[in-house]
């Protein structure tokens, strides 16, 4: 049975606390569509082939975790993104956006998401003292060869990561943040990890893993968030009775 929209939001932001972050995108309701919605379809990325492959569905509303209106762009809504945009008011559908509250949460987030995915075990935040902060450390059950790892990762998340350090090194405590974290590797080396997680690598980043010490991984910004936004549209379908799926749109990144 379709939910008003209205109830949508309120589970939304029931679940996900936007209110707790201090983000550089707005969290929540972006865009204002029908009052009632049977189908949420999700994705990473509110990209033209996800919004066009969820009006082929039928969608009442779309979830993702990269939405619009980003800190710092132009407010001009032209070109690109008056597409997208237009397509979505056109069409009278919604489309909901969570950026750090989709990051962090501790059940259905995207750390939290691949920590299961990969067997970690969350100890506790990657940098306590920050706000914003999203990371985490953790252990594995017992200490992994690199090569193993990495292999673990290419398995579950369909991508050969790139790795900077030695395969034969075994590694036990783990820092890891999905997407594009890889300045939190100083963070990690200050927790005491001997592997940071992330998705994106920048030049610098394979400097400080090399004279720190630290076995760096970078799966993918894409691939290491693909998780968060299915969990939360599969336990908003369970709390509400309505339906979701959710939209891959390959991204190499």
């Amino acid at each position: 049975m379709p939910v008003s929209l209205s109830q949508l939001e309120q589970t939304f932001d029931e679940l996900l606390r936007p209110a707790q972050f201090r983000d550089y995108v707005p969290n929540g309701l972006q865009l204002q569509g029908r009052e009632e919605v049977g189908l949420v379809v999700s994705g990473v990325s509110a990209c033209q082939d996800l919004i066009d492959a969820a009006l082929a569905m039928s969608a009442d509303a779309v979830l993702v975790h990269h939405g619009f209106f980003w800190r710092n762009e132009s407010p001009v809504i032209t070109g690109m993104k008056r597409r997208r945009i237009g397509a979505l008011l056109a069409a009278d559908v919604s489309l909901f956006a969570y950026h750090l509250p989709l990051d962090a949460h501790p059940q259905f987030g995207n750390n939290a998401c691949l920590a299961r995915l990969l067997d970690i075990r969350v100890d506790g935040e990657l940098d306590p003292g920050d706000p914003d902060g999203v990371g985490n450390v953790g252990q594995f059950a017992e200490p992994l060869p690199m090569a193993a790892l990495l292999q673990r990762i290419e398995q579950q998340l369909q991508r050969p990561p790139l790795h900077v350090g030695d395969p034969e090194r075994p590694v036990q405590r783990v820092a890891w943040c999905t997407g594009s974290a890889q300045d939190y590797i100083e963070a990690a080396v200050k927790a005491g990890a001997e592997v940071y997680i992330t998705g994106e690598v920048s030049e610098q980043t394979v400097h400080v893993a090399r004279e720190e010490g630290i076995e760096f991984i970078a799966a993918g910004h894409h691939a290491t968030e693909r998780y968060g936004v299915q969990a939360v549209g599969e336990e908003i379908s369970r709390r509400l009775g309505i339906e979701h799926r959710f939209i891959d749109i390959d991204n190499p990144v």
